[in-house]
C-alpha cells in the first residue's frame, strides 16, 4: 500500500513539473544483407500512445514526411525509393486539403541498397515528422553509420556509381551558385539569410530560461487546474442537493440521528459521521476511476473519437432522464437490502450503511451529475481529476447534513420540497445536452465527418439555450411540470435566469456569420470548419528570424512574441485559424507585440553546419529549421509545436508559455499578462 501511495505521489509531482521536453518515439536502425549483393537499411520506430508518425511521399504542401538523407555512401547505392511498412492509416485533412498517411504504435521505413565495392561506408539518416492531437515535434532524425566488407558486390554497378558520383559533384557545384529560395516563402528565406551562422547561437538572447519559464507555467496551470476541478465538483454537489431525490431526505435523516440518541451531542456526532461517510463513498468512486486508468490513458480520452462518442451518448441519456422521458434506477432490492442491513447493525458500520443507502436511493438524480463530472474530469488531461472532482461533489452533498445537525433550528427555515426541484432537473438536462455536443464535435473533427461544423454546432446551442430560456420563463412545459394539473407561474429567480439564457442565445447568433463569440470558443469547433465566414482576418509574422525580430522589438520598445511553428504543423494551423483570426487577438499580435514565427522545419541550409549537445544528445544543425528547433529546446526546454512565449528585450519570458488550446479568452489572458509584465519593467 505504501509503495502504491509513493508511486502516486511521484506521478503527481511529475504531472505538475510542467516539463515541456517530450520523447515519444524510440528508434533503432540496422542493415540486413542476407549474404547477398543487396541489402536493406531498416529504421524501426516505436511510437507512444496518442502519437503518430507521417508516412513517405506526402508532398511539399503537407506535414513532414519520412525521407532518407545521405551524408556519405561509398561502395553502396540506393535501389528504389524509401518504403514504409506497418499499419498505415489514411485520413482526409481539411487544413492541408489532402489525404494524410501516418502510423501509430509501430512503423518501419526501409531503403533497399546494392553493394558496388568490396568495402563499403554508410552514413545516412531518416528524417520524419511526429504529432499528437495537441502538438507536433520538429523534424526528427534516426542516424545510421556503418562500414565493413560487403558479403557480395555488383561489379557492373561500381562503374555506374562512379559515373553518377562525377555527375552529382558537377550538379552540386552548379546548384551552389544558383538561387534555391523558391521552396520557401520569400520573407523566410530573405531573413534567414541575414544571419544563419553559428555565431548567433552563443549570444545572450540564446541563454536558457527554462527554470523561469517552468516557474511561471507552474503558477498559471498547476493551481488553477486543481481548483477548477474542485469547484466544478462542488457546484455539481450543490446542484444535486436541490433535486427531488436528495433534498427531502436531509430533514428526515438529521431528525433521525437527533431523535435516536438521547444525548444531543452524540446525535450531532453521528450526523457528522454520516456526512463524512458520504464523502468517503463518492471520493472512493473518484479514486477507483483514477486507479483503473493511468495518466496517459486518461489524457487520451480528451481526443479519442471512440470515447468521445460514448460520452456524447451517455450525456444525451442523462439529459433525457432529467427531462422526464424515463428514470434511471438501480434495482429496488439493492436499496432494501442496504436499508435492512443498516437497521440491524450499530455503531459506525450502521452509519456508513445508511450513507450508502442514500447513494443508492438518490441514484436517479445524482447519477447524471456524477457521470457528467467524471466525464469532464477524466477528459481534463489531469489524471487525479476524478478524485478531486468527486471530493468537491461529496463535500457539497454532505455539508447540509452536518450543518443541519449542528444547527437544528435551520431545518425550519429551509425551503420545502416542491416543483422548484423539478425545474432544476430539467434545466440540468438542457445543460448536459449542450455539453454532450462538445464530445460529438471532437469525434466529428477526428473522423472528418463534417456533420457538426461550427455553424451547425452554434445552431444547436442556439436552439438548446433558447428553449431553456423559454422553459425558465414559463413558455415551455414538460410533462413532469404538469403533475396534478398544476400550472403556476415561474418564480422570479427562474425568470431572471431565463432572460440570461435568452440573451446568451442572441449573443451566439452572429457566430453563424463568423463572429468570434469568445464565450463559446472553448466548446465550439474551430472557425475554419465554418462554410460561411465573413471574418477572414489573417495574421502574418513580422519576422521569421529570431535575432532580427528581437532587435526590431527592442528598437520599437515592444515585447517580442515568439511562435515556434512548422510549415507542416497541423495543430499550428488550427491555432492560427481558430484563435489568431479573432479580431482582438489579431490586433494585439500585430500592434502590441513584434510577432516572430520560427519554422522548425525550414529546410534552408545553414552556411556552416553546427555540432551541439541538445537534451543530452549530440546533434548536427544543418538547416535554419534545425537552428530554431535547437533554440526552442536549449533556451526554453521545449520541443513541441505550437509553442508560444512572450519575451522582453533581453530574451526573458514574461508570462510563461502557451501550447495548443483553441480557447480565445485564455489566449487573450496570456497575451495581456505578457504586456502587463513588460510595462512593469519600464
Amino acid at each position: 500500500m505504501k509503495k502504491r501511495l509513493t508511486l502516486a505521489m511521484l506521478l503527481f509531482i511529475a504531472l505538475f513539473a510542467n516539463a515541456q521536453m517530450v520523447d515519444p518515439i524510440q528508434s533503432s536502425a540496422q542493415l540486413k544483407t542476407n549474404n547477398s549483393a543487396e541489402g536493406e537499411i531498416i529504421f524501426s520506430l516505436k511510437i507512444d500512445k496518442g502519437w503518430h508518425v507521417y508516412s513517405t511521399n506526402l508532398g511539399a504542401s503537407g506535414p513532414i514526411e519520412a525521407s532518407i538523407h545521405v551524408n556519405k555512401m561509398d561502395g553502396v547505392e540506393k535501389v528504389g525509393k524509401l518504403m514504409a511498412r506497418g499499419n498505415e492509416i489514411s485520413k482526409m485533412d481539411n487544413l492541408f486539403n489532402m489525404k494524410l498517411r501516418y502510423f501509430e504504435n509501430n512503423a518501419q521505413f526501409v531503403q533497399k541498397v546494392k553493394f558496388t565495392k568490396p568495402k563499403y561506408n554508410l552514413d545516412v539518416y531518416l528524417e520524419f515528422g511526429a504529432c499528437n492531437d495537441a502538438t507536433c515535434m520538429p523534424p526528427q532524425e534516426v542516424s545510421f553509420k556503418k562500414s565493413g566488407t560487403a558479403p557480395k558486390f555488383d561489379a557492373k554497378a561500381a562503374t555506374s556509381q562512379e559515373e553518377k558520383k562525377v555527375a552529382t559533384e558537377e550538379q552540386e557545384t552548379s546548384l551552389s551558385t544558383t538561387d534555391t529560395t523558391q521552396v520557401l516563402p520569400q520573407d523566410s528565406v530573405k531573413e534567414a539569410a541575414v544571419d544563419s551562422s553559428a555565431t548567433a547561437v552563443g549570444t545572450d538572447l540564446w541563454q536558457p530560461v527554462i527554470q523561469e519559464l517552468q516557474a511561471q507555467d507552474g503558477r498559471s496551470e498547476k493551481n488553477s487546474s486543481i481548483w477548477y476541478l474542485f469547484i466544478m465538483g462542488f457546484a455539481g454537489g450543490l446542484l444535486a442537493l436541490f433535486t427531488p431525490c436528495v433534498w427531502p431526505i436531509i430533514p428526515m435523516t438529521v431528525s433521525f440521528f437527533l431523535k435516536r440518541n438521547k444525548d444531543r451531542a452524540k446525535g450531532m456526532r453521528d450526523a457528522i459521521t454520516y456526512g463524512l461517510a458520504i464523502i468517503v463513498i463518492f471520493l472512493s468512486l473518484g479514486l477507483i476511476v483514477t486507479a483503473l486508468s493511468d495518466p496517459h490513458k486518461l489524457n487520451e480520452l480528451a481526443t479519442s473519437a471512440v470515447f468521445n462518442i460514448f460520452f456524447f451518448l451517455l450525456l444525451v441519456v442523462f439529459a433525457l432522464s432529467f427531462f422526464g422521458w424515463f428514470e434511471l434506477r438501480l434495482p429496488e432490492s439493492w436499496g432494501n437490502k442496504m436499508d435492512s442491513k443498516a437497521s440491524s447493525t450499530t455503531g459506525l458500520l450502521s452509519i456508513f450503511l445508511m450513507a450508502f443507502t442514500l447513494v443508492l436511493v438518490s441514484f436517479s438524480c445524482t447519477a447524471p451529475i456524477v457521470g457528467f463530472l467524471l466525464v469532464q474530469t477524466a477528459t481534463s488531461g489531469n489524471w487525479i481529476g476524478p478524485a478531486i472532482g468527486m471530493f468537491g461533489f461529496a463535500l457539497a452533498l454532505a455539508l447540509p447534513f452536518t450543518l443541519f445537525a449542528l444547527f437544528p433550528s435551520w431545518l425550519k427555515q429551509a425551503p420545502k420540497s416542491g416543483s422548484w426541484m423539478n425545474i432544476i432537473k430539467v434545466t440540468l438536462g438542457f445543460i448536459e445536452l449542450a455539453f454532450a455536443l462538445k464530445f460529438l464535435s471532437v469525434a466529428d473533427l477526428a473522423y472528418g465527418w463534417h456533420i457538426l461544423d461550427r455553424e451547425v454546432f452554434l445552431s444547436l446551442w442556439i436552439v438548446i439555450f433558447g428553449m431553456m430560456g423559454l422553459y425558465l420563463i414559463g413558455k415551455l412545459k414538460f410533462q413532469s411540470d404538469m403533475i396534478g394539473g398544476q400550472d403556476k407561474p415561474m418564480p422570479v429567480a427562474c425568470i431572471m435566469l431565463g432572460m440570461i439564457s435568452l440573451a446568451f442565445t442572441v449573443y451566439m447568433v452572429p457566430g453563424l456569420w463568423g463572429a468570434p463569440v469568445k464565450a463559446v470558443s472553448a466548446f465550439a469547433p474551430p472557425i475554419n470548419t465554418q462554410d460561411f465566414n465573413l471574418n477572414q482576418k489573417e495574421v502574418h509574422p513580422a519576422y521569421t528570424n529570431y535575432e532580427e525580430g528581437m532587435a526590431a522589438a527592442k528598437a520599437q520598445g515592444k515585447p517580442a512574441f515568439v511562435d515556434f511553428t512548422g510549415f507542416g504543423c497541423v495543430n499550428c494551423r488550427k491555432m492560427e485559424a481558430a484563435v489568431w483570426t479573432d479580431p482582438s487577438v489579431a490586433e494585439i499580435l500585430t500592434k502590441d507585440y513584434v510577432l516572430i514565427s520560427l519554422f522548425v522545419d525550414d529546410k534552408t541550409p545553414l552556411k556552416e553546419q553546427i555540432e551541439v549537445i541538445d537534451n543530452g544528445k549530440k546533434r548536427t544543425l544543418r538547416t535554419i529549421g534545425d537552428k530554431w528547433s535547437y533554440l526552442q529546446s536549449n533556451k526554453f526546454g521545449a520541443n513541441t509545436q505550437p509553442f508560444y512565449v512572450p519575451l522582453d528585450n533581453n530574451g526573458k519570458p514574461l508570462a510563461g508559455s502557451y501550447s495548443y488550446k483553441e480557447d480565445v479568452s485564455a489566449y487573450l489572458d496570456f497575451l495581456h499578462k505578457g504586456l502587463e509584465q513588460y510595462q512593469k519593467q519600464d
